[in-house]
């Protein structure tokens, strides 16, 4: 077919009812989904199974489960390891704050051990459920060694946030991933229109996961699994230009007194981080073009004050421990010109310490400076390096 059909309905018929209620019995005990017609929306739809088949190609799984959202998707996972009797979650800071606070606040009865990468197998428990680790993270943009960190999981699955990154740039289960996250809202969905999250992984976890979902009602709706299956016909080509647009903007801010340090992944990616010498609630403040808001990954171009806003709920203390500071910008680089991104962020950053020198389209080459901890030559530690 051209395009995929949309399909909206949440109940079907039922003309069968003893089938029907072997096919659901066999859910219940396994989680497995048949080759049958759909029975109700919240055990699966059509639409949604497109996007999830196509998402597992993506990321090299043997599956994917959607859910409403990418935090709802994070709670399943929990909810799977709890289910199992093993609370105990080992991870790496810095996380997407509200995923920092849910393992935090223990809201699920979970228990966490905050760790550097090197400590994560002496951390490790015989009631370790999980491990979980986002590269790039949010908001820092530093990376870890994900083979390295799979090692030291031994028999613990690893969960790995691979949100900032996306398929196109980074593939976790080739390191050993068990599971990959995506907060599907950002680069998949990637018009800023949908909500979404969606957990790739083998089919033995995947049944797991649809056994919470729909015990718990955190559904993709069917709209929503048509806008992200059509985003990703795209994802390839936004991430890419992007990509090309941010190392740019990179490069400018590295060469720009106003700017103290610039983060950006080895990886590249359309992910920047940035410590300016000013007020940063001014620079967020002071575009036109870019708009000051959390979320990321759309064709449009944001800014926000993370200790203000997306890791506001993580405690102040273990936000600047994690390498977020007061000064920190986090900017997703859109699919506009570089040149006005350029003069939007140069008026935004305003007459700061250094003004007169500040650079343009045609400026002086970048100081040379490494572009982030990741970029020092020095092995990353995200718990003291700051998603």
């Amino acid at each position: 077919m051209h395009a995929p059909p949309l399909d909206l309905s949440t109940t079907y018929p039922s003309h069968d009812t003893r089938g029907e209620a072997a096919r659901i019995d066999a859910f219940a005990a396994d989680g497995a989904l048949d080759d049958g017609p759909p029975v109700y929306g919240r055990l699966g739809n059509p639409t949604v199974a497109r996007f999830e088949t196509a998402l597992a190609r993506l990321e090299g799984t043997d599956s994917a489960v959607a859910f409403a959202s990418g935090m709802a998707a994070l709670t399943a996972v929990l909810l799977v390891r709890l289910g199992a009797g093993l609370r105990h979650v080992v991870a790496v800071r810095p996380l997407y704050g509200c995923s920092d606070h849910l393992l935090t606040a223990g809201a699920l009865g979970s228990e966490v051990t905050w760790v550097d990468p090197a400590g994560i197998a002496d951390a490790v428990r015989p009631d370790t459920g999980l491990v979980m680790v986002e590269s790039p993270a949010n908001p820092t943009l530093a990376e870890v060694d994900l083979a390295a960190v799979a090692h030291a999981c031994g028999s613990v699955p690893l969960l790995v946030d691979n949100t900032f990154a996306t398929p196109v740039l980074q593939r976790p289960a080739e390191s050993g991933a068990r599971l990959v996250l995506h907060s599907a809202t950002k680069y998949i969905g990637g018009h800023g229109d949908v909500l979404g999250g969606v957990v790739a992984c083998d089919e033995a976890f995947a049944r797991e996961l649809r056994k919470v979902r729909f015990a718990t009602g955190g559904v993709l709706h069917p709209l929503a699994g048509y806008l992200l299956l059509r985003g990703l016909s795209t994802l390839p080509v936004r991430v890419r230009a992007a990509s090309a647009t941010a190392a740019e903007l990179v490069r400018r801010l590295a060469a720009d007194p106003r700017v103290t340090r610039v983060h950006y992944p080895r990886i590249g990616g359309a992910m920047v981080a940035f410590e300016i010498a000013g007020d940063p609630h001014a620079v967020t403040a002071g575009g036109e073009l870019i708009t000051p808001a959390v979320s990321l990954g759309s064709v449009d171009s944001l800014i926000q004050h993370p200790a203000s806003i997306s890791h506001r709920v993580v405690a102040a203390d273990d936000r600047r421990a994690a390498g977020v500071g007061d000064k920190l910008l986090r900017l997703s680089v859109g699919l506009e010109d570089v040149e006005d991104l350029w003069a939007d962020l140069d008026r935004a950053l305003g007459a700061g310490p250094g003004a007169a020198h500040a650079v343009s389209g045609t400026a002086r080459p970048a100081r040379t400076r490494p572009r982030s901890r990741t970029d020092a030559g020095t092995p990353p530690v995200p718990h003291r390096a700051g998603r």
